[in-house]
């Protein structure tokens, strides 16, 4: 088994780009990063370069596994079987990575934090445990809630940084070193969407570009004084249409397991489960950890 790692987003594409298009709903959060680093250049998530690897199950066989790591965020796993998440763990300790997360598939996360348990002396922890669902037949909310989805407006803004930086503080994400910037981004590419009520934005969700074929929903948020309306549900409904109707063959989005709301929300909805994904951090062991 190999992996071979480079610093190139064109040579991880050359290499790997057919394998993760082929499986865009496992691959969904290695397309987006590729799709924004290829638009935005490498340090758009920080100073240090991105690494991408790819992983044959021997020299000259077709790829089988691929991981983005975008420092200072931990690798991101795409489709790979456990034993070469092992085998990434140990190719990565002895390049001198030093990653304090690792996310992806469970079968496959879960592999790489136990290697790298036994090799840097760390501790894992479940940060979040997530699950991929892809829409089959869309069922809107029947009535649904008073007013409409639009597209969010520059008028916006400081409401959608508000709400974003809350979203982030309240799932346990990482939030973006410039949320404005995110927001004016999204906002200018029709990514964000608000539902209104009354002339009033009362629930916020983002709805990914089309890349290869697969649109992602999310972040979805609505202020803890305004749940229990219907807004988010109605919101990702008409996100999920606009997803389709810009040629999404398959609309995703990821639910925290611990919230059994939004996962019946959205099996509501006809949002169906692909995979059930780990978020996991690497703690250092003994004193002072």
């Amino acid at each position: 088994m190999t992996w071979s790692l480079t610093e190139s987003l064109d040579q991880f594409l050359a290499r790997a780009g057919e394998f993760i298009a082929a499986r865009p709903a496992e691959s969904t959060v290695l397309l987006s990063l590729c799709e924004r680093l290829g638009r935005d250049g490498p340090h758009v998530f920080g100073d240090q370069p991105p690494q991408y690897g790819w992983w044959r199950p021997e020299a000259g066989a077709p790829v089988a596994g691929a991981f983005v790591r975008t420092p200072p965020f931990g690798p991101r796993l795409g489709p790979m079987p456990a034993a070469a998440a092992a085998e990434l763990a140990r190719t990565l300790h002895a390049d001198g990575a030093r990653p304090d997360r690792v996310s992806g598939g469970a079968p496959a996360a879960a592999a790489f934090a136990e290697a790298w348990q036994r090799l840097a002396g760390t501790v894992t922890s479940v940060h979040a445990e997530e699950r991929l669902h892809r829409l089959g037949e869309l069922a809107p909310p029947d009535p649904g809630p008073r007013g409409r989805a639009r597209r969010a407006a520059a008028a916006d803004r400081e409401l959608l940084i508000r709400w974003i930086e809350e979203f982030s503080a309240e799932a346990g994400v990482q939030q973006p070193a410039d949320t404005g910037a995110q927001v004016d981004r999204r906002t200018a590419g029709g990514e964000l969407h608000v539902w209104e009520d009354d002339g009033r934005p009362v629930s916020l969700a983002g709805v990914g570009p089309v890349i290869a074929g697969m649109s992602r929903i999310g972040p979805v948020y609505t202020p803890p004084g305004l749940r229990g309306r219907g807004y988010a549900g109605a919101l990702v409904a008409a996100g999920s249409a606009h997803a389709l109707a810009e040629g999404a063959a398959q609309v995703l989005l990821y639910t925290d397991l611990a919230n059994p709301t939004s996962n019946a929300l959205y099996q509501r909805l006809g949002y169906r489960p692909v995979e059930d994904c780990l978020v996991l951090d690497l703690k250092p062991a003994g004193p002072g950890a």
